[in-house]
């Protein structure tokens, strides 16, 4: 065998995670930082950040302090993403055989184990410390209780074992309207209880679409999601239950006297509309339509309630600087 045919054969390829032979120190950098910021999951944190500030807004029945406004947002963006990174490292194994998440850069080996499992202790700790610097305890308490949610609860002892993963682990995506207002009030007050319902309610019929659409993945991955494991008709009939009290959730704000007209507006019309959308989900399932409609009509209903919950902050946002609490 020639020098060169040994070499050929006997030098192992560079890792991902390395830089490549002839890649230029700039393009070596951004992949590493694109690859670092996947891992938290932006459109996650993109989602969580649409109810943080209107809350705040709310809260302070105007515009809040800089400040505050600041590090309540950035910390809790960061808290978002340390639990991304760490659901993540936790589910590398199963993310490997779904195609939803083959990708992620564990498991192409872009980034390694412990560079991640560093990267989410730094983001985490920072977080809390932004949050305690920037506003007061009580918001950096609820911002680890986020992280602890997401990580414990729902990554380490729901997702695996029972189809009501999504609903108690649901909890952590539910905490930024607890977080933004804390960072206002320094308390928790009963509107801030019914924005958390509010969200608690909507994590179901915002995700059960999605694990229909996906339910192969997560029957390889052997994880219950409930559209894995249960018929449509079922997982739609859930859908439409779970969007009926989260829109009846979002009106107790009315009669709370905190609600004027432009929320209670936005969260009727974006209501009726999310309801309408679930029930025509639900009669596509129970008229057993083919597997290829369902699945679009079920992510419909997954992006319409996206859309929903913009809408219902947006006008939650709105409607401090648009006169006075229709019942106030």
């Amino acid at each position: 065998m020639s020098t060169l045919s040994h070499l050929e054969t006997s030098t192992p390829a560079v890792p991902r995670h390395q830089r490549q032979p002839g890649e230029a120190r700039g393009a070596f950098l951004s992949r590493k930082a694109k690859a670092y910021l996947a891992l938290t999951k932006p459109r996650v944190i993109e989602l969580l950040l649409v109810t943080t500030l209107p809350t705040m807004i709310f809260a302070q029945r105007g515009w809040p302090d800089v400040i505050a406004m600041l590090a309540t947002n950035i910390g809790g963006a960061m808290a978002a993403g340390s639990a991304g990174v760490f659901n993540c490292y936790f589910d590398r194994d199963m993310d490997k055989v779904m195609n939803r998440t083959k990708n992620r850069p564990l498991v192409t080996g872009e980034i390694t184990p412990n560079a991640a499992l560093v990267f989410g202790w730094i983001l985490g700790v920072l977080s809390i410390a932004v949050l305690w610097a920037g506003t007061n305890l009580l918001t950096a308490a609820l911002g680890l209780a986020a992280i602890l949610f997401y990580v414990v609860l729902y990554t380490l002892i729901l997702k695996r074992k029972t189809t009501q993963n999504i609903v108690w682990g649901g909890i952590a995506g539910c905490m930024p309207v607890l977080i933004a207002w804390a960072a206002v009030k320094n308390t928790i007050e009963w509107p801030a209880i019914v924005l958390f319902l509010i969200i608690f309610l909507w994590t179901p019929p915002h995700y059960w679409p999605l694990s229909m659409k996906y339910s192969e993945d997560y029957e390889r991955a052997d994880v219950p999601m409930l559209g894995a494991v249960a018929q449509g008709r079922t997982v739609s009939a859930q859908v439409v239950v779970y969007a009926w009290a989260t829109v009846a959730c979002s009106l107790l704000l009315i009669p709370m006297g905190d609600a004027g007209i432009v929320y209670t507006v936005v969260a009727l019309a974006s209501g009726g509309w999310f309801i309408w959308e679930s029930h025509i989900l639900h009669r596509e399932a129970a008229q057993d339509h083919s597997a290829k409609s369902l699945n679009r009509k079920a992510m419909r209903v997954f992006h319409l309630s996206i859309m929903y919950l913009t809408l219902l902050f947006i006008g939650l946002a709105i409607d401090p600087f648009v006169g006075s609490p229709l019942l106030g």
